[in-house]
């Protein structure tokens, strides 16, 4: 027996859990905001990571890492810190979906020919975000941080490196690696060139390790393990596998699963993604999620989401013939990045606010059962699907989920999965360090306490709703999925 740690440096926050290496009960935890103030409107572009140490520090007082022989590092995906030829921060570290970059990114795709040579090249299509084009960015708007760079690390790269003392090797892992735009997780390998067409020269990028590998030893003898970016962690922590996909709410959608391959996707729907174990994850993005049910709360003059889904329950599956495309602020999946919302099906008897309510929620909830058919249409099996995110709990969503997205529904308790899967790899690091863990096989801890539903009865109704869904997307977008 023994005790890891797991650290969580989100954009806004770090939360550390402490957990049994063999169970993953988690025995103490710490949280602490970072010491930032965002500028009204949002979050800053730019952070000085050392706001990120402070944060860690903060949330590790009071004795909570006593006794710890492990840790394991995830943080928040994309965010890009350039440092020179010593080691040092050339500027504050890129963060989030940076707007500035949207230019950057179609210039990327131009630059490259396509967005399917992208999709082939990396597995992912350049968009605000990612690593590979805030480097455009850097060397159109800031040519001379641009010059001085000399190597790259991503967030919980940076972490890993500065708890083990800034040694000369520095070290990611497949998970962080698949997010930059500039290696494949087709291949397992770097594209260097892609570097070079972004940034305008070469630099130097961190050693790729694997799942179960250690990136080193503190001198105080504190084994710290790959490391790994937020949404492989969350899923590590959730205890996923193959069969299994994840459906996320956020303002935006996501739906990602594991699988054993990469895929490679002309379109630019997936990104191909790896996960925290040696296989794969491939993502599915929709533009709009909640943003649909606070939209439509606000047309109805409700103060929140539960007064909304209160509502929907009144009315019943198919909402009297409504039928809301959800693409109120264009779409990624399908492509319509110019698309509005359509609202269809309006009769006397359907205009009610009850049966807009339930249009809502279906039209959200079908918009991702079509990014789950994309990876359903890619050989991906779903037999079960998490649903992940605050809304998650609403029962309009619970009482339409399983029969729209034809399968098990699993809504797990509200926990600080993504610390746990940090936590989780630490313990497989430090097992497969004392020859006690196979390095193919990560230890077996507890699964999340979770609600199960089942489509039931329902299911024939479900698939009525989706047809009239599609119907209604294909006369107003037609071929949006060809």
């Amino acid at each position: 027996m023994g005790i890891v740690a797991g650290l969580d440096s989100s954009p806004d926050f770090t939360r550390i859990v402490v957990c049994d290496t063999d169970t993953g009960a988690v025995l103490r935890q710490g949280y602490a905001p970072h010491p930032v103030d965002p500028p009204e409107g949002g979050r800053p572009s730019d952070i000085d990571p050392q706001a990120w140490l402070l944060s860690l520090g903060e949330a590790a007082g009071g004795g909570l890492l006593e006794g710890v022989q492990a840790i394991g590092v995830s943080a928040q995906q994309h965010a890009l810190i350039p440092l020179d030829a010593h080691g040092n921060t050339v500027r504050p570290a890129l963060v989030g979906g940076d707007r500035r970059a949207q230019v950057a990114a179609a210039d990327l795709v131009d630059a490259l020919g396509s967005r399917e040579a992208w999709a082939h090249a990396v597995g992912c299509v350049p968009g605000a975000a990612q690593p590979v084009t805030k480097l455009r960015w850097l060397a159109r708007n800031e040519p001379e941080n641009a010059r001085r760079t000399a190597a790259l690390l991503q967030a919980h790269d940076w972490l890993v490196w500065q708890l083990l003392g800034r040694p000369a090797r520095r070290t990611t892992d497949r998970g962080g690696a698949s997010g930059t735009g500039y290696w494949s997780a087709t291949t397992g390998v770097y594209r260097p060139d892609l570097v070079e067409l972004a940034l305008g020269h070469q630099a130097m990028l961190p050693e790729v390790i694997g799942p179960s590998e250690a990136a080193g030893t503190t001198p105080e003898g504190l084994l710290i393990s790959a490391g790994t970016g937020e949404t492989m962690a969350a899923a590590f922590g959730l205890g996923i596998g193959l069969g299994d996909a994840v459906v996320s709410l956020g303002a935006s959608g996501s739906v990602m699963a594991v699988h054993p391959e990469a895929l490679a996707d002309q379109s630019g729907m997936i990104t191909s993604l790896a996960d925290a174990t040696g296989m794969h994850l491939p993502v599915v993005t929709t533009q709009n999620a909640v943003r649909t049910l606070r939209g439509t709360a606000e047309l109805l003059g409700l103060p929140d989401l539960e007064g909304l889904s209160e509502l929907a329950m009144k009315s019943t599956p198919g909402a009297h013939g409504l039928v809301l495309l959800p693409y109120l602020e264009g779409e990624r999946t399908p492509n319509l990045p110019h698309a509005a919302g359509t609202l269809t099906g309006l009769r006397r008897e359907s205009m009610k606010p009850e049966h807009l309510a339930r249009a809502a929620f279906e039209g959200m909830l079908c918009g991702l059962a079509d990014a789950l058919d994309v990876l359903r249409g890619r050989g991906v099996e779903v037999r079960r699907i998490f649903l992940l995110g605050p809304a998650a709990e609403l029962p309009a969503v619970q009482a339409a989920a399983p029969s729209l997205f034809g399968a098990q529904v699993v809504v797990p308790q509200p926990a600080d999965y993504t610390a746990i899967g940090a936590a989780r790899q630490a313990a497989w690091a430090l097992g497969v360090s004392r020859g006690t863990l196979d390095p193919r096989t990560p230890p077996a801890w507890q699964g999340a306490a979770a609600q199960v539903l089942e489509p039931g009865e329902e299911l024939a109704a479900g698939q009525a709703v989706r047809q009239q869904f599609t119907a209604v997307r294909e006369q107003i977008h037609p071929g949006a999925f060809q």
